[in-house]
């Protein structure tokens, strides 16, 4: 089969691999309809290099079952099912407490197991999650970014009602914006520094947009809340510099959760950091996209509001391309060649 290899830093190749075989019982075998590019792909691509040289890379993706083990029974050839691409341990002291997601060994697949980037796939039937009819390989393949978000303000003490900042409207951010909405916030405001990530981030429900280059944003927060700030703040655009300012934007009392990643060291002025203390904030950190019963009701939740049409994903995608696109388009977005969204291959 076709697929997407890993052998070092911006060193990705379209090769053939071998098909996935049936080893264990609870084996299912998937081909890939829908493989999406996830920023934590590109920084590994870009700075980090892969977990095992010459591994079939991705992880985002949605697909139809071909051939299942003989002990599965959820599933049979012929579903329409998105992968979880979690893998656990099952042993370690978080995992014997049900905290899946805090795993010592978290992984997912496209590390140490053959990833999506290929035509055919593998996962255990657990890993499984069937997707009806109305959703399609597309929007499928996004639920494992969209359980991310939810898995994040899970975390959180998210109430009807409540004002809730987004800080950075890249794929993340924009799914923060529609969930913000379905927990029942009254306001969602989206910061960032591009006028067109904000006009898509407006199309998918915020209220208020904040260009954060004309004004630092908590400025703006305070115009629109009488000086308070906002009930919850999220942190979605990995940046070393927002990853600071985003504890000036609740009011006192409220929250900030992480959900990006910094590549770098943050450095947090002085103004930055007091709000944590004289604003009694509360300071939470989200990783990965499952919890217990695995892999969790994040991927179940996603699936169903993505199928009421709660959580769109169509205006977040820039990109449908082929497999063996895939080294030039690694390739053009870390030199920004092009203005790239959501990235989608289909192989």
């Amino acid at each position: 089969m076709k697929s997407l290899k890993l052998y070092g830093k911006q060193d990705i190749r379209f090769e053939e691999a071998d098909n996935p075989v049936i080893e264990k019982p609870d084996d299912v075998i998937i081909k890939v309809k829908t493989v999406g590019i996830c920023g934590s792909d590109i920084s590994r691509y870009h700075k980090l290099g892969p977990y095992v040289e010459g591994t079939i890379f991705g992880h985002e993706f949605a697909g139809e079952v071909v051939e299942t083990g003989e002990g599965v029974t959820s599933v049979k050839p012929g579903d329409r099912i998105a992968g979880c691409p979690a893998f656990y341990c099952g042993q370690c002291a978080s995992c014997r407490k049900g905290e899946v997601a805090r795993c010592e060994n978290l992984h997912v697949m496209g590390a140490y197991h053959p990833g999506a980037y290929a035509e055919y796939a593998k996962l255990p039937e657990e890993n499984i999650v069937p997707i009806p009819d109305n959703v399609d390989f597309d929007t499928a393949s996004m639920v494992e970014p969209s359980a991310v978000v939810v898995h994040g303000l899970y975390h959180t003490s998210l109430h009807p009602g409540d004002d809730v900042a987004v800080m950075g409207c890249g794929n993340i951010g924009l799914l923060a914006v529609q969930w913000a909405k379905v927990f029942g916030a009254k306001r969602v405001f989206a910061i960032d520094i591009e006028d067109s990530k904000l006009e898509i981030a407006k199309e998918l429900g915020a209220d208020v947009l904040i260009n954060s280059k004309e004004k630092p944003a908590h400025e703006q927060i305070q115009d629109y809340t009488n000086g308070h700030g906002v009930d919850l703040a999220v942190e979605s655009a990995g940046s070393a510099i927002t990853s600071a300012q985003v504890f000036a934007l609740p009011k006192k009392g409220g929250e900030v959760v992480f959900m990006g990643i910094p590549y770098a060291d943050v450095n947090i002025e002085r103004f930055y950091f007091e709000k944590i203390v004289r604003s009694e904030l509360r300071v939470l950190g989200s990783w990965n996209a499952v919890s217990s019963p695995f892999p969790g009701k994040e991927w179940t939740a996603s699936v169903h509001y993505m199928s009421t049409g709660q959580i769109k994903v169509d205006p977040i995608v820039t990109h449908r391309l082929p497999l063996e696109k895939g080294p030039e388009t690694f390739n053009n977005i870390i030199n920004k060649k092009e203005n790239f969204g959501k990235v989608l291959f289909h192989p």
